[in-house]
């Protein structure tokens, strides 16, 4: 077993037993954090993953969002690629890739001016573990968008990346935000 495959072992304990009102408080304080660094930040698009089992809960952001008027995408596995699909407060989901619900729609293919992206672990540098299906790299790859981690704390580990892995910008977490400095330009993109 590799040191990736052992950090997201120990993770996904971590976050099974971190639970009850710790977890609903830290989901809470992830919300503000979140709205405060990036909604009320001017930006108007957002495409969010869908959490699920026992990832820092996205459903309180994606309502939000939707409540201030912000454009707002879930992920829907088409192949080896996720793809941003503009969803709206009724929506209805169907089942999807790995049983996590997914929209509908027509797949949007413009900028989205931020990207937040689950993970299981993330650096001191910005990089991230995630399952390790590289959905999130390769789309991160292909666009210029803002790129948010968000989790818990305790996901905050060291580790090497490795060279396929793309960065991140931000972390969010319920004790704060983690900032990168990884900029499009210091990605080397334009």
């Amino acid at each position: 077993m590799g040191i990736k495959d052992e950090l997201r072992y120990k993770l996904k304990i971590k976050r099974r037993y971190f639970e009850g009102v710790r977890r609903e408080y830290a989901d809470l304080a992830i919300l503000d954090n979140f709205i405060a660094a990036l909604a009320e930040g001017g930006h108007e698009s957002f495409f969010v993953y869908n959490s699920f089992g026992t990832e820092a809960s996205t459903q309180l952001i994606i309502q939000r969002l939707l409540r201030l008027g912000k454009a707002v995408y879930l992920p829907r596995v088409e192949g080896d690629n996720i793809v941003p699909v503009r969803i709206f407060g009724g929506d209805t989901l169907k089942g999807g890739a790995f049983g996590i619900q997914e929209p509908r729609g027509q797949a949007f293919d413009e900028l989205i001016d931020v990207t937040v992206v689950p993970l299981l672990a993330v650096n001191g540098a910005g990089y991230r573990i995630g399952y390790g299906g590289g959905y999130y790299d390769r789309y991160l790859r292909r666009t210029e968008t803002k790129r948010i981690g968000l989790g818990y704390h305790f996901q905050l580990e060291e580790f090497e990346n490795d060279c396929w892995d793309e960065p991140l910008d931000m972390f969010v977490c319920e004790k704060g935000i983690f900032y990168f400095g990884n900029s499009a330009d210091q990605r080397g993109k334009k």
